[in-house]
């Protein structure tokens, strides 16, 4: 009887530590699956309180065709947009197609602008902070020995612009003898023709494109005639997404990320268009 009564004993222990194990298990596991249904919930609420959550994920933008500084902008714009956590698609035109597509809401805005841009184009709007800029260079044969210092020097002379560009419009309006062309290439064989006197464009444009078309008799002015800020526009379709972009841009330029990526870009877009 008592070898019965120690045998049940024994059984009825193991059986406890075996009972004891599994719980402990099962209570280990609802604690890992709590603690990362937790963190799952935190990391969803957190990210629907970003600023950018109820916006779309892709947008698309104009830039206008053939212009260095627009170039460098499409790489140094994806990169801001990506930085929260957005894509864009940019489609390279003309400079009226791409202000028309902007302004109708065909495309979601243009990826960079001067000042004017926005006073002309009520549909869209201006990203406070500019991210870039530009310079009006006037560029002449070197044999010419024409001298352009101020603008008004500008009614002497026959000039050669890129359509539908707003700095060159800007600074020749009002003046009749102007023919407009459709890339920098273009106005340096209108020049070399002599059929104008002055080529007018952004310094790194016209520069990049005497290297890369092996000019050498002609040069730009010691001073550009006018240095202006670029901005980016979008359409007041997505005017919730304007303090987004310009936070971005802000973050960027107390921090030196945005001239570093300027460099940067500026550099890959030279060596791409030796």
């Amino acid at each position: 009887m008592k070898y019965f009564l120690c045998l049940c004993f024994m059984l009825l222990s193991s059986y406890n530590n075996r009972a004891f194990a599994s719980s402990v298990d099962h209570a280990a596991h609802l604690s890992v699956f709590s603690e990362d249904s937790s963190a799952a919930t935190s990391a969803i609420k957190s990210k629907s309180n970003l600023p950018n959550s109820s916006l779309a994920n892709h947008y698309n933008f104009a830039s206008i065709e053939l212009l260095i500084e627009q170039e460098v902008g499409r790489i140094v714009l994806t990169q801001i947009y990506e930085n929260i956590g957005i894509n864009i698609t940019i489609s390279p035109l003309p400079g009226k197609r791409a202000q028309y597509v902007a302004n109708s809401g065909m495309q979601d805005g243009e990826i960079m602008r001067i000042w004017t841009y926005g006073d002309e184009n009520p549909n869209t709007i201006r990203v406070p902070t500019p991210y870039y800029y530009l310079e009006t260079m006037p560029f002449v044969l070197r044999k010419s020995d024409i001298v352009i210092s101020e603008k008004q020097d500008l009614a002497k002379f026959r000039l050669t612009k890129i359509r539908g560009v707003k700095h060159t419009n800007n600074i020749t309006q009002g003046l009749t003898s102007i023919y407009d062309m459709s890339s920098t290439k273009d106005m340096f064989k209108l020049l070399l023709s002599d059929k104008v006197d002055v080529v007018l464009t952004n310094t790194i444009d016209g520069k990049l494109a005497l290297a890369r078309l092996g000019l050498t008799n002609v040069v730009a002015m010691k001073k550009p005639l006018a240095r202006l800020s670029l901005y980016h526009y979008i359409h007041k379709k997505h005017k919730n997404l304007i303090p987004i972009i310009d936070k971005e841009i802000q973050r960027m330029t107390r921090s030196g990320a945005l001239a570093q990526l300027i460099l940067s870009a500026e550099q890959h877009v030279i060596e791409l268009n030796r």
